[in-house]
């Protein structure tokens, strides 16, 4: 399908971006501007923010409006916002301040367009090749994450840290020509017009509440991000302070962790067809969590070999879940109240990245870098007991779609 092909396409170059600018920030800030331990952990606090702050007005407006154009003038914000840290460099002003900022600013351009995305690929594709399509996206995503920090640290090798946020600009301004070469038409709701965006709010939220699935989806998330992103947030402190890896390895050690994604995004519609959705979801997850508590063993070239394997099994853990459990909202959710639903599970879900990027930075600089890994690991482990006590356990599949609106 060529609607797909180019969204794909645009999607892939931008995943591929972002996951360069992902390594590319924080050594920014680590090997330019001599950052400590917890203003790298804040960098990556600022980008997930926004879901807090924009998260659940975000969804409102992206029911009521167009996604595609919405997702362009996201793209074009994104571009232009990361475009001034490279100049700034050049110009010899760039503070951690103009970073911090950027992050955030760019992260509530990505709040929109993660919310208009995930409601025009059903639009696009239909929900008989929603499965499909996400598994090519997740693919691709993962793809992008095994090639970014490899490619960040050859650019900072070679060129200085910078040179990967300016990656990140190109890429962006490939996926708005991507877009806009896009045909397939789309009917924004009509009926919101007389309606407050509060009470548009507050029906993604109730119907969050009162959805034993969905409930329990979301409250999973939102510890698994918290210990994850406090895992994720000094990696790179780690790995280069404590392990004494330079930027060229670190981008090879974070590649090769990334293998992992690439391998469960095709993997899952295996363990969706042997396993059933519901019960495949929950085996990736398990397999996932202990996983993390391979990162932090060892020292030297032992040390970097075990954080790879951590890195690469609990890829295939997540972006394989990751898979099923976003083409089981796609396909459960009434399409009116998609993005509020979207919005309301991201809120908590995506809000608790901030808090594990800030409890990252203070634990590692109070505690020590080794010490926080290890408790983030722990508690990764720990909120996989959500699932095996919630009503997704005894499940084979995932529940058909919904076609009511709101729950009583």
């Amino acid at each position: 399908m060529r609607d797909f092909r180019l969204l794909w396409a645009g999607e892939t170059t931008s995943m591929l971006g972002s996951s360069v600018a992902s390594v590319a920030l924080p050594l920014v800030a680590v090997v330019t501007l001599h950052a400590s331990t917890f203003t790298v952990g804040l960098l990556t606090a600022a980008a997930w923010l926004p879901w807090l702050l924009a998260g659940l007005p975000a969804g409102a407006w992206v029911d009521r409006s167009r996604k595609r154009p919405m997702m362009q003038v996201c793209n074009t914000v994104s571009m232009a916002v990361f475009a001034s840290v490279p100049i700034a460099a050049w110009l010899g002003v760039l503070t951690m301040t103009h970073l911090l900022v950027a992050a955030t600013v760019g992260g509530v351009a990505k709040v929109f367009f993660t919310l208009a995305y995930r409601a025009y690929l059903p639009i696009l594709v239909g929900g008989e090749r929603l499965l499909e399509a996400n598994t090519r996206l997740q693919g691709s995503e993962s793809a992008a994450q095994i090639a970014g920090p490899g490619l960040a640290g050859l650019l900072a090798q070679a060129f200085g840290a910078v040179s990967g946020v300016l990656a990140d600009v190109v890429s962006f301004g490939v996926a708005v020509l991507c877009l806009r070469s896009v045909r397939a038409g789309e009917t924004p709701r009509v009926d919101t017009a007389e309606r407050r965006l509060l009470a548009e709010i507050r029906d993604g939220l109730r119907f969050v509440v009162h959805d034993p699935y969905l409930r329990t989806l979301t409250t999973f998330s939102a510890m698994s991000n918290i210990a994850l992103m406090g895992f994720k947030s000094i990696q790179v402190v780690y790995l280069a302070r404590h392990l004494g890896a330079g930027p060229g390895q670190i981008g090879m050690v974070l590649a090769l962790a990334g293998a992992g994604g690439l391998f469960g995004a095709t993997l899952a519609g295996r363990v969706a067809s042997r396993f059933g959705t519901a019960r495949g979801f929950l085996l990736c997850e398990m397999f996932a969590a202990p996983m993390t508590l391979l990162g932090p063993i060892g020292g030297g070239a032992t040390g970097l070999a075990l954080f790879t394997a951590a890195g690469f099994g609990t890829g295939v853990g997540f972006v394989a879940s990751n898979v099923l459990t976003g083409t089981f909202r796609q396909q459960y959710c009434p399409a009116e109240l998609f993005g509020r639903i979207t919005a309301s599970t991201s809120a908590l879900n995506y809000g608790a990245i901030p808090l594990g990027g800030l409890l990252g930075g203070v634990l590692g600089e109070t505690i020590g870098v080794r010490e926080t890994l290890w408790l983030m690991a722990a508690a990764q482990v720990l909120s996989v007991t959500v699932l095996l006590f919630g009503p997704i356990r005894p499940l084979r599949d995932f529940p058909p779609p919904r076609r009511s609106g709101v729950p009583a």
